[in-house]
């Protein structure tokens, strides 16, 4: 699986980031105002800014061009070098859809005022707590915070009630995070927006006296297979991945799920949005909807992606622990805020 190695530390300097891309543009088979929900065959090519696992949106982009006859473009790179390439652009962007792995860079491009809104019927595809309020994009997969730990080192009975614990004395020296990555900044956007701005300091002053810094989450959950520390703050699939294929980065821990609603129960939802400079807007909105439907999310159930389906009523893949079964906490992926995130993790010394 390919980690995301790069911080969202860049979210702030979106108006001067720049990747370099080659300004591709999508097919003009349609009109920009023109809409898949209202009937009628798309066709030409799009663009899609990919910021999710490359291969899993290949395994995407190969179901809708099969099915379509519809060519997909696809510009790989993180979830902050996108959403910043996307706002630097602008209208002039020749990016038709953008998908993430996390919400954060959405929500970013959302402020903006660059996304269109999506067809209504992709909306209705997708549970509401697997999308913004706004509408302005939506869910498209899922992943649950987890704490990896070391089974011959630590019992359950002795992990920490709440990821809030993780920031106590007894954890110094103790657990592992990857701070410059998009998915652990996401992390710290849901504890922003449940618990506010004071206690995210707070704990993020105790992150900084406790755990030890990894480069991406793999490597954190390697640390931890190989009793360089105890536990991992992680999401569920880089665990699951391991394990599907040799499990030997992943032999010696287990995850661990906190649940009742505690901030490290956060289920981060991977966002999927439709450019409002789109040139081809009809061919955009049938890929996100194609995504979301049933053929779409079943490439989550049946795939090696390990992130949760979420949407056409598609169950998760059957190796994972449920969703309704983790108890995650609220948050609406469009208030996560990861300007401040990125604020208070430079002020505690950790970016």
């Amino acid at each position: 699986m390919k980690i995301r190695k790069n911080a969202l530390a860049g979210i702030a300097l979106a108006a001067t980031a720049t990747l370099g891309l080659a300004a591709c543009g999508a097919g003009a088979a349609t009109a920009p105002s023109s809409s898949a929900a209202a009937g009628g065959a798309v066709s030409g090519e799009i663009t899609v800014y990919n910021a999710q696992h490359e291969s899993l949106t290949k395994e995407w982009v190969d179901a809708f061009t099969a099915e379509t006859g519809i060519k997909v473009t696809m510009r790989q790179g993180s979830d902050t070098e996108m959403s910043n390439q996307i706002i630097q652009e602008g209208q002039a962007s020749p990016a038709d859809v953008f998908l993430t792995e996390n919400s954060p860079a959405m929500a970013q491009v959302e402020n903006a005022g660059l996304f269109a809104d999506v067809d209504k019927a992709t909306v209705d595809q997708v549970p509401a707590e697997f999308r913004p309020s706004t509408n302005k994009w939506t869910g498209i997969a899922a992943r649950s915070t987890v704490l990896v730990y070391d089974k011959a080192k630590l019992s359950e009975g002795q992990l920490p009630k709440s990821m809030l614990d993780l920031a106590n004395p007894e954890w110094k020296g103790k657990w592992a995070a990857s701070p410059s990555g998009a998915d652990f900044q996401a992390i710290v956007a849901s504890l922003l927006e449940l618990k506010g701005e004071a206690a995210t300091e707070a704990w993020l002053q105790g992150m900084k006296e406790n755990f030890k810094a990894y480069k991406g989450n793999s490597t954190a959950m390697k640390a931890v297979n190989a009793g360089e520390v105890d536990a991992a703050l992680i999401y569920h699939y880089y665990y699951y991945g391991d394990q599907a294929k040799t499990g030997e980065n992943s032999k010696n821990v287990t995850p661990y799920y906190f649940k009742n609603q505690d901030p490290g129960a956060f289920v981060s939802v991977s966002g999927g949005g439709v450019l409002n400079s789109s040139k081809n807007a009809a061919a955009a909105q049938a890929f996100v909807k194609f995504i979301t439907g049933k053929k779409g999310q079943e490439v989550l159930q049946k795939g090696t992606s390990f992130e949760y389906a979420i949407a056409s009523g598609v169950p998760a893949n059957e190796k994972l622990v449920p969703l309704a079964e983790l108890q995650a906490p609220t948050v609406d992926p469009a208030k996560l805020n990861s300007a401040k995130v990125t604020e208070l993790m430079t002020k505690a010394g950790l970016l």
